[in-house]
């Protein structure tokens, strides 16, 4: 059976708060059964990472960062989806966090309002007032690897874990 895990090393992620970013380290015990491995910085983008430690596309979540406008206000939200997928962010994600105007958040502002590197940003340890959408098929893949807050390590989770967090909502985000 094809794994997410791939070929690394897993550790549960709560005795190794070194490999993670401080607010993933302070939210870390709302996933009891998230393991965290070390990689190469250099190969922490997804592609990169799937090939070098034969981790599948297909049980790997990227978490980007959204700025959501309407009437001045600023709205973020974070938005999980399987590699192997695309977001519909300015379709169903705008209309779901009822904004006029959505773009994927600059790095900087992403960085410094999440604590987390770009790269490694992550659902885990955001504010707790942002959503975070996760798509339907990543809670379909069962064990998924996500980002763990910086470049030098992914985290390996139930992705129920990940839609039982409080502010999670789970919806069919996917382009068709």
């Amino acid at each position: 059976m094809t794994s997410a895990a791939g070929t690394l090393t897993w550790t549960p992620a709560a005795q190794r708060p070194d490999l993670l970013a401080v607010p993933v380290a302070a939210a870390i015990a709302a996933l009891p059964s998230a393991r965290v491995a070390e990689i190469d910085p250099e190969l922490a983008d997804t592609a990169a990472f799937c090939e070098a430690y034969g981790s599948p596309a297909e049980f790997s979540a990227n978490c980007v960062v959204v700025a959501g406008r309407r009437g001045g206000e600023t709205k973020h939200a974070a938005v999980l989806v399987l590699a192997s997928d695309r977001a519909d962010i300015n379709g169903v994600v705008r209309r779901h966090i009822d904004a006029r105007k959505i773009s994927f958040a600059p790095m900087d502002e992403a960085v410094e309002i999440t604590g987390m590197e770009y790269g490694g940003i992550t659902p885990v340890g955001l504010p707790a007032d942002w959503p975070v959408l996760i798509d339907d098929a990543v809670l379909a893949a069962g064990e998924v690897v996500i980002g763990s807050g910086v470049r030098g390590s992914k985290l390996l989770v139930d992705a129920t874990e990940l839609a039982a967090l409080p502010s999670a909502e789970v919806l069919a985000l996917a382009q068709a």
